[in-house]
């Protein structure tokens, strides 16, 4: 690793530890030369995913996107934060474990509702609604039924 202050190849690791939730490394580095210090991250290269959307539009996969559509359904609900950032752990480690170079937003919204059922029940029902686009009372009753059986 090259050093960022003098441009030295000689570096050495002072001290290694666990970062993101074990998904990376940080590693605290000593250049030889100039004794300056700093820090590298090293994590897996995942391959980049795109989604299709439902008007075909292809878009590179955001992880964001299904932490604001997960924060919104649980708003005012007895949800913690880590129980959300947990769900969108699963869905993304499930998203990424079909090894897949394309994915249908389709099947990230499933992934999403049945994490979300099991997670809360009224929060399951909000992201459904928008989701699926309810257009009337029946629709949102005929969901309600399904999830009460």
């Amino acid at each position: 690793m090259k050093c960022p202050y003098c441009g030295e190849e000689n570096t050495k690791v002072i001290d290694s530890r666990p970062a993101e939730e074990n998904n990376a490394i940080r590693r605290r580095r000593q250049c030889e030369k100039c004794k300056k210090r700093f820090t590298t991250y090293e994590k897996v290269e995942t391959i980049p995913l795109i989604v299709i959307k439902k008007d075909n539009i292809r878009e590179q996969y955001d992880r964001g996107k299904i932490e604001a559509g997960i924060l919104r359904s649980c708003h005012k609900r007895p949800v913690s934060y880590e129980q959300i950032m947990s769900a969108v752990e699963d869905i993304e480690n499930s998203i990424f474990n079909m090894e897949q170079k394309e994915i249908s937003s389709t099947i990230i919204g499933e992934l999403v509702m049945d994490r979300l059922k099991n997670l809360d029940q009224v929060a399951y029902v909000r992201f459904a609604s928008v989701y699926r686009e309810f257009k009337d009372v029946n629709t949102f009753m005929d969901e309600l039924t399904k999830l009460l059986k």
